[in-house]
């Protein structure tokens, strides 16, 4: 979350000329509701199996994509491993200071962290990272350059 993955994602894929997907995005129209409604009405769990149901469904019935998925996307019924196979994954590295900050400017637009304190904020990053990192660490590609240079990341994905 705050990392810059749909933002990355969506320049990366007009700079690429071909189609993007927010896993996200297309888990919300295929269920017809919200993330946090799923959540509410049938539990993390079934959003999970949504999620890879879905992410299945893109990767099986496109050539060539790029998708942003969600930042716990990959740490579930091994969509690592699915998504290594089927692709090239990329980790966008941001420091929890700069999530911190991005994260605290957008807190009324993310339901999850929308009641946080700033130092509740701060310890939900550094607990999700502490969780999420060896799903992270799998990936095909890191990308720790701050700011993120478009070009130098096409270079890493063509070299990868």
């Amino acid at each position: 979350m705050g990392s810059g993955k749909t933002h990355w994602g969506r320049l990366l894929s007009e700079k690429l000329g071909i189609r993007f997907f927010d896993l996200d995005e297309q888990v919300t129209e295929h269920a017809g509701k919200s993330i946090p409604e799923i959540f509410s009405t049938e539990g993390e769990e079934h959003f999970r199996l949504m999620e890879k149901d879905v992410l299945h469904i893109i990767a099986e019935s496109h050539d060539s994509f790029v998708m942003a998925c969600g930042g716990g996307s990959p740490c579930y019924f091994n969509n690592i491993d699915y998504m290594n196979r089927e692709g090239t994954t990329v980790w966008i590295n941001v420091p929890m200071e700069t999530l911190f900050h991005r994260l605290a400017e957008e807190k009324d637009k993310r339901p999850l962290i929308k009641e946080l304190s700033d130092d509740q904020l701060r310890n939900f990053i550094a607990r999700k990272f502490s969780d999420r990192k060896i799903y992270y660490e799998q990936a095909d590609i890191f990308v720790d350059e701050q700011p993120v240079q478009l070009d130098n990341l096409i270079e890493k994905i063509f070299h990868a």
